[in-house]
Order: C-alpha cells, then sequence, then structure tokens
C-alpha cells in the first residue's frame, strides 16, 4: 500500500463575508491511497484560522501519514487527534478504497438516486443589497430553511433584513437561522437574541465566542431562541471533555463539521454524547471540495436524521470539480449518471 496528497486552491465565485473576514479562497489538501490496482481519495478540508490543526507542521504530518499509511485507519486515526482535518481525509481516502467505486463510499437509496436530503440555504454577509439578493435568489430556489450569516454588518440592518422576509414568510413556511460565528459580547448577546427572538429564529449558531464555558451556560439557561453550538466544539478531542462540555453548557443543538471535529468518528462521539443528553443536532460542510462534500452528504443520509443538513456549499467555487450532488428546491440529490472530473 502507498499513499500521497497534493494541495489544491478551491477559488470562491465572489468573496464570501463571515464575522471573521472575507474569503477569496479555500485551501485543500488530497489524498490518495492505493492499494492492489486500486485506490481511494480522500479530502483534508482545513479551514485556516479556525481548524484546529492550522499549525506550521500541516504538511509534514501528511507526509508522516503517507509514510506510515500500512498502520491502517484506525491505528492512523488515533495517532491524528490533533490533526482533526487529516483524519477525515484518512477515513475518507479507506472508506474510499474499500468501497466498489472510489466516489460511493456509502451506498444507499442517496447514491442510487432515488432519495434526498433536505438542506439550508447559507446567506453570505455582505452589505443590505447583497444579502437581499441572496435571500431573493434562496427562495426563488424553493429553500425552506434559510441560515444568514449575521453579526459582521449594523445589527439593525439585519434585523430589517429578517423582518421583511418574515412579512412575506411565516415560521411554519419558511425556517429561519442564524450564525453569529461568535460575533456578539456576552454582555449584549442576550438582548439581542431577545430582538432576534421576534422573528421567530428557529435557532442562532455560536451567539458569543468559543470558550466562554460560564457565560455560555448562563445564555443558554435563559435564551429565547435555541442555541446551536459550532466553533464551541473544535479542538476538544476527548471523549470525557466532550461530555463535561456539552452537560456544563446544555445547549439545545449542536453543529457538527467533520472536517474540523474528527471525521465521521469524532462526530459520532459528539452525536453519542448529544444525543444521551437530549441534544439535537445537524451536520455541516466546511466548505470542502464536492469530493469531501460527497462523503459528507453520503454519510449523513446514513444517519437518517430529518433536520435540514448544512450541505449546499458545493456551488460556491469557480473550479469545484463535476460531480453526481444537485441541489435543487433545498435538497441536495445524487445524480448516479454524472460522471466524475476529478484528477489526482
Amino acid at each position: 500500500m502507498k499513499a500521497s496528497y497534493k494541495r489544491y486552491l478551491l477559488e470562491f465565485k465572489r468573496p464570501s463575508g463571515t464575522s471573521r473576514g472575507v474569503l477569496t479562497e479555500k485551501e485543500t489538501w488530497f489524498l490518495k491511497i492505493e492499494d492492489n490496482n486500486r485506490y481511494g481519495l480522500g479530502e483534508c478540508g482545513i479551514l485556516r484560522s479556525l481548524s484546529y490543526d492550522d499549525r506550521p507542521n500541516y504538511e509534514d504530518k501528511l507526509h508522516w501519514v503517507c509514510e506510515n499509511i500500512n498502520l491502517g485507519k484506525e491505528m492512523l486515526w488515533e495517532e491524528l487527534r490533533e490533526f482533526p482535518s487529516i483524519q477525515f481525509g484518512v477515513e475518507m481516502a479507506f472508506q474510499s478504497l474499500e468501497s466498489n467505486t472510489p466516489f460511493e463510499l456509502f451506498p444507499s437509496e442517496f447514491t442510487q438516486g432515488k432519495d434526498h436530503i433536505a438542506i439550508n440555504g447559507l446567506i453570505w454577509m455582505g452589505d443590505r443589497e447583497f444579502m437581499k439578493k441572496q435571500i431573493s435568489e434562496k427562495i426563488e430556489q424553493g429553500f425552506r430553511c434559510i441560515k444568514l450569516k449575521i453579526g459582521a454588518i449594523d445589527f439593525e440592518t439585519e434585523l430589517e433584513l429578517l423582518k421583511s422576509i418574515r412579512e412575506n414568510f411565516s415560521a411554519e413556511s419558511m425556517e429561519l437561522r442564524v450564525d453569529a460565528n461568535g460575533a456578539f459580547h456576552p454582555t449584549e448577546a442576550l438582548q439581542k437574541l431577545e430582538r432576534l427572538s421576534k422573528f421567530e429564529i428557529h435557532s442562532i449558531e455560536q451567539p458569543i465566542k468559543q470558550g466562554q464555558i460560564t457565560e455560555m451556560s448562563q445564555l443558554c439557561s435563559k435564551t429565547p431562541i435555541p442555541i446551536a453550538l459550532d466553533e464551541e466544539l473544535i479542538g476538544i478531542t476527548d471523549v470525557t471533555e466532550k461530555a463535561k462540555l456539552i452537560q456544563t453548557i446544555q445547549p439545545q443543538y449542536a453543529i457538527y463539521k467533520p472536517s474540523l471535529i474528527g471525521g465521521m468518528k469524532g462526530t459520532q462521539e459528539w452525536i453519542d454524547i448529544c444525543e444521551s443528553n437530549q441534544v439535537k443536532w445537524w451536520i455541516t460542510s466546511a466548505l470542502e471540495s464536492n469530493v469531501g462534500l460527497n462523503a459528507i452528504a453520503q454519510w449523513t443520509y446514513t444517519l437518517d436524521t430529518d433536520l435540514p443538513q448544512g450541505l449546499g456549499t458545493g456551488g460556491l467555487y469557480t473550479n469545484n470539480f463535476t460531480s453526481p450532488l444537485l441541489v435543487q428546491v433545498g435538497k441536495i440529490q445524487y445524480d448516479p449518471q454524472v460522471n466524475w472530473d476529478f484528477k489526482f
């Protein structure tokens, strides 16, 4: 068995704003395993400035994985707890290698094109007109769950945008999620949540910055809007510490990005803990290419969850890969007749 890797830069079709800045490109790394005239592909989707494994020796660790690929998936995964995106790439590559085809990792009615996954439509931060335009596009595309990134522009403007949606769509016909990416200060967060609650918001992701455990716990106990942990989960690799975090904060929801929290195995650890503590959850991509998104979507389908997932990011890039994944009418589907154009 042998392995190799390569770096790839994904280019955004248009700059995409978050409370941490504007993204114009996204770095990712592909891992290839070859054995007995078969191959498997994995994607190590790092997000600079956010990923726990954003560190100078990242490529050195990929090189180490290739040199030690014969250790196997389980042992490598344990050795890579400090590198969650590489954990996911390794899991994906081995699953791909063991599958009938490199890209159908989890055969199901989803990969047969017989079923779909409900997803939310993502609205990026920007000025009022840009955000209004995106909202109109998502509604026209048939989305009935919209997620707005907030916290980068004037809060009053964001409230006006939410008001305009609610004037035309009830909570029954349009689910609204918001994602603050930690933009609120703890002293102002509750007051802002109370103002947001007038628009029947389904949930808010990470209202305050991660690491403020006491403040987040207090906020979750008082909030008028269900709170979903997102960045809060990043960097917690020990199962005991994961359980302690959920039991201490007691959030209403948790959001899992496999590339940021240890791949499928790491995500499953969180799922088990959250479900035992009555915390609901959904899965979101971390801006991977269609290679990583394909694996996440296929695996998510096997989990049999009915909440809209955050898997509609494949169309963000000018140089993504042609894939069977298709987003339409607020759903992601898989067309097995479409061929991949990915080349390693």
